[in-house]
C-alpha cells in the first residue's frame, strides 16, 4: 500500500515538472558503474578495505539513499557500520570473508525513477597454513609409476603449484616421465627410477595474494622386494565429462599416465576435425592449450597414452559459452496516455539468454493483463500515468547478465497548436491538389474538425476529404475555394484551434512546344522554353542534359542562358557530338511545376571506322578489312586507306582496288607496294560533314620478299691510286631492297673487250669497289654497269657508265711564275698554264702556297683553285711585308712538283688617318663639302685621293664619288635626308673612314628669301652653324 502511495506521488510529481517551464529535465543514467574485485588478504594485514564506485546524471541530481544491494538485499549504512556512503560511492572497512564476499549492486533515483547498476562480485583471495607439519613415506618398486599428493590448504584464487626435490632450490623439472598437475597440485612420475629416491615438498602459491607456502615434506622410498615389470599405460589425470569454456578465454587440458616403459601422449579431436593452428600441445607434459577459445573450439577431445605394452585413453568434452551481450535495446519512450508501449530487448548468449524486466529497480508485476512479457518483448497497453518510470531488460544466463536503461513518459495534455501552428497562407495552382497541415500536440489524439469561414467543412462537400492524421486534402482547386480555413482539435482535456489563408494561382503553362532539333557540329543553336504564369508567383528555371542538372558556366563554356525573367531559352555554342540527346526545361513555382523536353540529333562526321586488320599480304599487295563506325546521323560516302612505313614521312595515300571506297565498301586491296617491307595501314571514313578522325593502325605486317628491281643509281669512280679501277655508285635504299641477304654485282671491261669481269658486294651499304691490278693502264676507259641480287635471286644491272681507270700525278710544275703587290693587303700571283690532259693525266686545277719572311715554309696557307684558270689574288697580307709563294699542279692522283719560289713586297699601308673639320652648306639642290688634307705617316703611302660616299639611310649602298682635291660639290635630289661619310686612298688601299654625317632635306621655299640683301646674312649664319656642327662630329 505504501509503494502504491509513493508511486503515485512521483507520477504527480513528475508531471508537474514535466509542465514546470524551463528547465530540461533528464533521467538517470550511469556515468559509472561497480566493477568486480578480487581482493588479496594477507595474514600480517590489519586494513582491509573495498571502495565500489558508482556516479550516475541526471535532472533533477539523482539521490542515493538506500541504493546498494548485496546479493539483491538492502545494504543500510549506520553509524559506527563498516559500510560507508561517500556521494555514490560504498566503501567497506575491515573485511570480513564470510559476510562480505556477494554480488553488489547500485541504485541510482530522481523524479523520473530508478534504475540499477551491473552485477559487481566481491571475492576474498587468501592462502592459509597448511594443517600437518609430516606425511608418511611412500614405498614403490623400480619401475613402478607413483602420485605424490600435494593436499592444498584453504585457500581463495587461483593456485599454482611445484615441488622441491630434497632441499631449495632444486625442483623437479617435467619431462615425459614427471609431471605437476596445475588441476590439482600432485606430482606424477610414470616410471620411478633410483634417482628419484628423496624427499619431496610441495609448494602452493597464491597468484592474486602472491603468498607462497611450502607443505610437508614427503619421503619417497625405493622398495627392496623386486623391480617392477612392464605394464600398459594407466592414466591418472582424467578428464571431466563436460568442460566449459568462456568466449575468447584461454583453456589448457592435462593428461599424464603412469606405465612402463614411460607412455606418450597425444590429442586428437574425435569428430575429425583438425586441431588448429593456433591449438598448443605440450609432448613433453602432455598439456593442450587452446588460446582465444571460440565456438568452432568447442568438440569432444581424446587423450590418448601409449606405451610398448598397450594403451589407453580419455575423453572430455569442451562446451561454448558466452555471456549475454546486448544486441538491441529499448529507446526511450514518450507515449499519449491510453496508448500502446512495445519494447524489444535482445542479447546473443551461449546458451540462450532469459529475459526479464525492472521497474525503477523493482521487477515488473505481470499481474494485470495489459502487461505483457514474451522473450524479451515487453508489451504495455492502455498506458497510465501510473506507468511513468525508469524500466530495465535484464538478459541473463548462468555465465552472467546485462541490464538495459530505458524511460517511460506517458502525457497527457489538452489540444496545443503553439509549436505548429497552421500556415498563414497556402498557395495552390487552380486545377490541382493541395494539402492544409493540421498537427497539434495532443495526447490522447482526439478528434479534428475544420471550417471554412464560419462554415463547417463536411466530407460530402465537393473534393474535400480529413485525412486520418487530420490534414485537409482539396482536390481540383478552383477560385471558389479561396478563404480562410480553421482547424479544430478536442479531446478529453480541451478544445484549440489555428487558422490559415488557401490562395489559388494560375496555372504555369510552357508555350514553346516540344521538338526535335537536327544539327550539325560547330553550329550555335537556341532551345526555347517560353512560359505563361501566375504574374504574382516567381519563376525558376532548371535544365537538365539527359536526366543531369547543366551547371552553366561548366561544360567549357558551350552552354548559355540567354532568356528573360518570364523566359528560359539556352544556347548551345558550336554544338559537339556529345551534345546529343534530351534537353528538359523544368519549370517551377510555389504551387506547380512543368517541363518540357527536346531531342537534339547532332550530326557531324563519321566515328573511326573499327576492326581494322590485314587479311592477306603478297610482295607487293595488302587485303584489309574494316567495320563501320557511327555515321553520326550521316551516311558514309567514301573510305580512304593510308599507310605509313619506317621510312616514310608519317602517312602517305596508297592506290587501291577498288580505287573508290564507296561508304559501304568494307574491304580493300593496296597495290603497288614494295617488296620486303613493313607496313602500318589505317581507314578514313567520310561523310557529307567532312571526314572523320583514322581508325587505330593495324598490326605491323611486311610484304613478301622478291627479287630486287630497282638499281643502284650515279654510277661513277675514276680516280684512286696507281693501276686501281675506282667505281662509285649511290646504295639502294632498303625499302626498294625487295629482301633480305641485298648485296651488289659489280661488272666492268675495259673499252673495247668483249667478256665483263665481276664482283659481288654483300653489304647493302657499301657505295664504291676498288679493283687493284698492274695491267691497269694510267687513265685508261672502262665501261662499268652494277647490277642487284637479294636472297631470292638476281636483279637487272643498271645501265653501262664509261670510267676512268687512275691517272698519273703532274709531273711538270708551272712556269713563268709572277707575283705583284696590288695594295698593302693584296697580291696577284700569275703562271702559265700546262697543258690540261694527255693519255695519262689530267691537270684539275693549282695549288698555291705563300707564308711570310719569318715564317716557316710548313705552317704556309693553301688556296686551290678549279680549272684552267693561270692567276689568283692573295688577300689579308701585311703592309710593307715580303711574302714567298710557291705553285704546282694537282689532279686526282696528287699533286706535282714545286715551281720555283718568288718573293713579293705588299704596299706600304694605306693612311690611319681619317678626315676631320668638315663643313657643309646647301644652296639650291646642291651641297657643298670641304675638309682638311689627310697627312700620311712615315710608314703610310701617300694619300692619292679621298672617296664621298652618300646614301639616303644607313642601310641601303652608298654611292661613291672619287675626287683627289679636299672638296667636292654634289648635286642631290630635294626633300630627301642624306648620310654622308668620306676616306682617303692611296696605292696602299682605303683608309679610315669620317664619321657619318646627317645632311636634312632641303626644302627649297625655305631658301627664297625676299630681300635679296639678306643672301650673304643667312649664308654667313648657315655656314657658321654648319662649321660648329662638324667640329663636333
Amino acid at each position: 500500500m505504501l509503494r502504491l502511495i509513493w508511486n503515485c506521488n512521483r507520477c504527480i510529481m513528475l508531471l508537474f515538472l514535466l509542465l514546470a517551464g524551463n528547465n530540461i529535465l533528464l533521467r538517470p543514467v550511469f556515468t559509472k558503474q561497480p566493477g568486480s574485485v578480487v581482493f588479496p588478504v594477507h595474514p600480517t594485514e590489519t586494513s582491509r578495505e573495498v571502495v565500489f564506485s558508482c556516479e550516475a546524471q541526471g535532472h533533477p541530481p539523482p539521490f542515493y539513499r538506500y541504493q546498494w544491494k548485496l546479493n539483491d538485499s538492502f545494504i543500510v549504512p549506520r553509524s559506527g557500520s563498516r559500510y560507508a556512503l561517500t556521494g555514490g560511492n560504498l566503501r567497506i572497512s575491515h573485511l570480513n570473508k564470510e559476510e562480505d564476499v556477494g554480488v553488489y549492486q547500485c541504485l541510482a533515483t530522481n523524479s523520473f525513477g530508478t534504475i540499477v547498476s551491473r552485477e559487481a562480485s566481491l571475492h576474498i583471495a587468501y592462502l592459509e597454513n597448511f594443517k600437518t607439519q609430516s606425511r608418511s613415506p611412500v614405498r614403490v618398486r623400480e619401475g613402478q609409476g607413483v602420485v605424490l599428493l600435494c593436499g592444498p590448504p584453504p585457500h581463495s584464487g587461483e593456485l599454482t603449484f611445484t615441488w622441491i626435490f630434497n632441499e631449495y632450490p632444486f625442483f623437479v623439472m617435467q619431462d615425459t616421465r614427471r609431471f605437476v598437475s596445475q588441476k590439482t597440485g600432485n606430482l606424477y612420475i610414470a616410471m620411478v627410477e633410483p634417482s628419484d629416491v628423496g624427499n619431496y615438498t610441495c609448494v602452493v602459491t597464491n597468484t592474486v595474494t602472491k603468498s607462497s607456502i611450502q607443505g610437508p615434506p614427503t619421503p619417497l622410498v625405493l622398495r627392496v622386494d623386486g623391480v617392477m615389470g612392464e605394464y600398459e599405460p594407466k592414466i591418472e589425470i582424467q578428464l571431466p565429462d563436460v568442460i566449459p569454456v568462456a568466449k575468447s578465454s584461454t583453456v589448457k587440458l592435462e593428461c599424464f599416465a603412469l606405465g612402463n616403459p614411460v607412455p606418450t601422449i597425444s590429442w586428437r579431436r574425435v569428430d575429425g576435425v583438425a586441431v588448429g593452428r593456433k591449438v598448443d600441445v605440450n609432448k613433453a607434459s602432455g598439456v593442450l592449450e587452446i588460446p582465444y577459445f571460440q565456438q568452432e573450439d568447442a568438440g569432444l577431445y581424446e587423450c590418448v597414452a601409449e606405451n610398448s605394452k598397450g594403451r589407453n585413453s580419455v575423453k572430455g568434452k569442451l562446451s561454448f559459452y558466452a555471456p549475454p551481450h546486448l544486441i538491441e535495446e529499448p529507446q526511450d519512450a514518450q507515449k499519449p496516455i491510453d496508448d500502446t508501449l512495445v519494447w524489444e530487448c535482445k542479447a546473443s548468449a551461449k546458451p540462450k539468454s532469459s529475459y526479464r524486466w525492472l521497474k525503477n529497480g523493482e521487477p515488473l508485476d505481470t499481474m494485470e493483463d495489459r502487461v505483457q512479457v514474451n522473450n524479451g518483448v515487453l508489451t504495455i497497453s492502455s498506458l497510465k500515468l501510473a506507468d511513468i518510470g525508469m524500466y530495465q531488460c535484464v538478459a541473463e544466463n548462468k555465465h552472467g547478465r546485462v541490464f538495459t536503461n530505458t524511460e517511460l513518459q506517458v502525457i497527457a495534455v489538452a489540444p496545443d497548436f503553439s509549436q505548429n501552428m497552421l500556415k498563414p497562407q497556402t498557395l495552390a495552382r487552380q486545377g490541382g491538389d493541395v494539402l492544409i497541415e493540421c498537427r497539434p500536440k495532443m495526447s490522447p489524439h482526439g478528434m479534428i474538425s475544420w471550417r471554412k469561414g464560419k462554415e463547417a467543412l463536411r466530407e460530402s462537400h465537393r473534393y474535400v476529404s480529413v485525412l486520418d492524421n487530420g490534414s485537409l486534402r482539396i482536390a481540383n482547386v478552383t477560385k471558389m475555394d479561396v478563404g480562410l480555413y480553421t482547424c479544430v482539435a478536442r479531446n478529453q482535456f480541451g478544445v484549440a484551434s489555428s487558422a490559415g489563408s488557401l490562395l489559388v494561382k494560375e496555372t504555369t503553362i510552357i508555350t514553346s512546344p516540344a521538338g526535335h532539333l537536327d544539327v550539325t557540329v560547330g553550329e550555335s543553336i537556341v532551345l526555347p522554353c517560353q512560359v505563361s504564369h501566375d504574374p504574382t508567383l516567381d519563376l525558376k528555371f532548371t535544365w537538365f542534359f539527359n536526366e543531369q542538372l547543366i551547371h552553366f558556366g561548366n561544360h567549357g563554356g558551350y552552354f548559355e542562358k540567354v532568356g528573360g525573367r518570364s523566359a528560359g531559352d539556352i544556347m548551345i555554342r558550336n554544338i559537339q557530338l556529345r551534345h546529343a540527346g534530351k534537353y528538359t526545361c523544368a519549370v517551377q513555382t510555389k504551387v506547380d511545376s512543368v517541363s518540357i523536353a527536346t531531342d537534339v540529333v547532332v550530326r557531324g562526321a563519321p566515328d573511326p571506322p573499327v576492326d581494322f586488320q590485314v587479311t592477306e599480304m603478297t610482295d607487293s599487295t595488302a587485303s584489309l578489312s574494316w567495320g563501320s563506325g557511327p555515321d553520326n546521323h550521316s551516311p558514309v560516302l567514301t573510305h580512304n586507306i593510308q599507310a605509313r612505313t619506317t621510312f616514310s614521312l608519317g602517312w602517305q595515300g596508297v592506290i587501291t582496288v577498288p580505287e573508290l571506297l564507296g561508304g559501304k565498301q568494307l574491304t580493300a586491296t593496296v597495290i603497288d607496294l614494295s617488296p620486303w617491307v613493313e607496313y602500318e595501314f589505317r581507314v578514313l571514313a567520310t561523310n557529307a560533314i567532312g571526314t572523320g578522325e583514322p581508325s587505330k593502325p593495324s598490326k605491323k605486317a611486311r610484304t613478301k620478299d622478291m627479287p630486287p628491281k630497282v638499281t643502284p643509281s650515279r654510277v661513277n669512280g675514276g680516280g684512286g691510286g696507281r693501276s686501281e679501277l675506282v667505281i662509285t655508285w649511290e646504295p639502294v635504299p632498303e625499302e626498294l631492297q625487295s629482301g633480305p641477304g641485298f648485296g651488289y654485282v659489280v661488272a666492268f671491261r675495259p673499252q673495247g673487250a668483249q667478256g665483263w669481269m665481276q664482283a659481288a658486294v654483300t653489304s647493302p651499304d657499301t657505295s664504291r669497289y676498288i679493283f687493284k691490278n698492274e695491267s691497269i693502264a694510267p687513265f685508261s676507259p672502262f665501261h662499268v654497269k652494277v647490277g642487284v641480287y637479294n636472297n631470292k635471286g638476281e636483279g637487272p644491272f643498271g645501265p653501262v657508265a664509261t670510267i676512268y681507270s687512275a691517272e698519273e700525278e703532274p709531273s711538270r710544275a708551272p712556269g713563268r711564275v709572277r707575283a705583284r703587290s696590288v695594295s698593302a693587303s693584296e697580291v696577284e700571283a700569275t703562271w702559265k698554264a700546262l697543258p690540261w690532259s694527255n693519255n695519262r693525266r689530267r691537270i684539275l686545277g693549282y695549288e698555291l702556297r705563300y707564308w711570310g719572311e719569318r715564317e716557316r715554309q710548313e705552317t704556309a696557307s693553301v688556296i686551290r683553285t678549279m680549272g684552267n684558270r693561270t692567276s689568283v689574288v692573295i688577300r689579308g697580307l701585311e703592309g710593307s711585308r715580303t711574302y714567298f709563294i710557291s705553285l704546282r699542279a694537282y689532279n686526282s692522283a696528287g699533286v706535282g712538283p714545286h715551281c720555283a719560289t718568288v718573293n713579293v713586297t705588299t704596299k706600304k699601308p694605306p693612311p690611319s688617318q681619317a678626315p676631320v673639320k668638315i663643313i657643309w652648306n646647301t644652296s639650291n639642290s646642291k651641297v657643298i663639302l670641304k675638309w682638311d688634307q689627310v697627312r700620311a705617316l712615315e710608314n703610310e703611302s701617300e694619300v692619292t685621293g679621298y672617296k664621298v660616299m652618300y646614301t639616303q639611310d644607313r642601310h641601303s649602298r652608298p654611292n661613291v664619288v672619287e675626287t683627289n682635291t679636299t672638296s667636292l660639290e654634289l648635286a642631290l635630289p630635294v626633300n630627301e635626308d642624306y648620310v654622308i661619310q668620306i676616306k682617303p686612298f692611296s696605292e696602299g688601299g682605303e683608309g679610315s673612314s669620317s664619321r657619318q654625317i646627317t645632311i636634312p632635306r632641303i626644302l627649297h621655299n625655305a631658301f627664297m628669301v625676299r630681300n635679296r640683301k639678306l643672301l650673304p646674312y643667312y649664308y654667313h649664319v648657315i655656314t657658321t652653324f654648319s662649321r660648329a656642327v662638324m667640329q663636333k662630329c
